[in-house]
């Protein structure tokens, strides 16, 4: 069997692609963490609806396992478990500490399942653990509890690509949970601090006024007395600019913490950015292997599989060039936008323009700017509107399948190498399908059928 067939039936085994989609999305739009459990739950229910799972958050300063979230239909119920974490066996504690997939703890899943807060199943049931960490420390501890089964593959398999999206989840919504909090005790010590310094401020230019107003009848004093007094006006003074300086200070320890807190919030926007993109790569993957198993026309699938990439590449100009039967030619085989003489079957040779050098080359070529790469001829097309575009060579074990072209992106967009490397997976999956389906030669058929 080849890879696709493996991977494409492996994943319709454990996880239905538009209930991985939805969770995706689901988990992405989630303003808070009940919203994801309650999404996870529900993709749970879906597989298996005699499982359950639960979130169980870890205070690291105590090493205890408090709080247990468990989905219950829309809505998650809290409870308090507080057990220390060492009742766990060792070696299942550091698993669980250093994160990955799910542990089971098969030998004494009961005892540890009502340990987690479940009510154990009567015919026996297993318990499995995985950790969630954030910022490289365990946050909390994810339990799925399942009916044992005697035949068919284990819950925790299936629901593994959901439970992954889900860790992302977790762990966008710590870091926003943990900056907020930071900006609100930042806010309260800031309060505090100002509070503090206003109410000493104006002790003191009270005694400061009670001194300058009080008549000076010098015959009135004791020597000593007019030295005491005078002492107390200096001290007064001098805490007055010790006040000062405190608040200045605390004016500096604000404006420090609140660029802090900026870079922080650049951070989680990168992190965001970049689990959106995770989701949309792993949509991608599942649609093209989608494709791969619902088409049987060839003409249908290469124009489909460059249309998916096209499109999320922003690319109003694309196509796709195909292995042709003649020794070191390449032909089109599907393309969009191009120019109305351009006619699909037609052959250019490996090593002559852009799509041959590349495919004999058999690297991407990424150009930003076109003013800087004059040499190319793609430059003498007309229809080549904007300042940069890639080709990408399409290879399956070491052996040319054709090369796949991306111009005119939307809006006049520059192509960075980050869109270099989304299209280097899509390629390799855009190369496994024509491989395995022949699609050189059985397009070809359908050109010379027409």
């Amino acid at each position: 069997m080849m890879v696709a067939d493996v991977f494409s039936t492996s994943l319709s085994l454990v996880m239905p692609p538009r209930s991985l989609a939805s969770l995706a999305h689901a988990l992405t739009a989630s303003p808070d963490l009940d919203g994801a459990l309650v999404a996870l739950g529900e993709c749970l229910a879906e597989l298996d609806r005699g499982a359950s799972v639960a979130l169980i958050h870890y205070d690291a300063r105590r090493d205890m396992l408090r709080d247990r979230y468990t989905p219950v239909g829309a809505q998650v119920h809290r409870t308090s478990i507080e057990t220390t974490f060492d009742h766990l066996p060792e070696p299942v504690r550091a698993r669980i500490l250093a994160g990955g997939p799910f542990l089971d703890v098969t030998d004494r899943s009961a005892d540890y399942a009502r340990l987690c807060g479940f009510a154990t199943a009567l015919d026996g049931g297993v318990l499995a653990l995985r950790g969630l960490r954030v910022e490289g420390q365990l946050g909390a501890v994810l339990a799925l509890y399942e009916p044992r089964k005697i035949f068919g593959t284990r819950t925790t398999e299936r629901i593994a690509p959901a439970v992954a999206l889900f860790d992302l989840a977790y762990a966008r919504i710590s870091e926003r949970d943990a900056r907020e909090e930071a900006v609100r005790t930042l806010e309260d010590v800031t309060q505090r601090v100002h509070g503090e310094y206003v109410r000493k401020l104006s002790v003191l230019e009270a005694e400061l006024r009670e001194v300058r107003n009080t008549p000076r009848q010098v015959t009135a004093f004791h020597s000593a007395e007019a030295i005491a007094l005078q002492a107390d006006a200096a001290r007064a003074q001098e805490e007055m600019r010790r006040a000062g300086r405190k608040a200045e200070l605390a004016d500096q320890q604000l404006a420090s913490a609140v660029g802090q807190l900026e870079q922080a919030h650049i951070e989680l926007h990168r992190r965001s950015e970049a689990l959106r993109q995770r989701t949309r790569t792993l949509y991608l993957v599942d649609r093209a292997l989608s494709l791969d198993a619902e088409t049987t026309d060839a003409r249908t699938l290469v124009d489909a599989l460059l249309a998916l990439v096209g499109d999320d590449m922003q690319a109003q100009r694309c196509s796709l060039m195909l292995r042709a039967p003649e020794p070191d030619h390449l032909y089109l085989a599907a393309a969009r936008g191009i120019a109305p003489n351009i006619v699909e079957g037609m052959r250019i040779r490996i090593g002559e323009g852009v799509a041959g050098r590349v495919a004999a080359a058999r690297e991407p070529l990424l150009v930003q700017d076109v003013r800087e790469a004059s040499q190319h001829p793609l430059l003498r097309d007309q229809y080549f509107t904007t300042g940069s575009f890639i080709s990408f060579p399409l290879v399956y074990h070491d052996e040319l399948v054709g090369v796949l072209n991306l111009t005119n992106r939307a809006q006049r967009g520059i192509y960075t190498e980050e869109d270099v490397e989304r299209v280097r997976l899509l390629g390799l999956v855009i190369s496994l399908i024509a491989s395995r389906n022949g699609l050189p030669q059985a397009l070809l058929e359908t050109l010379h059928a027409r």
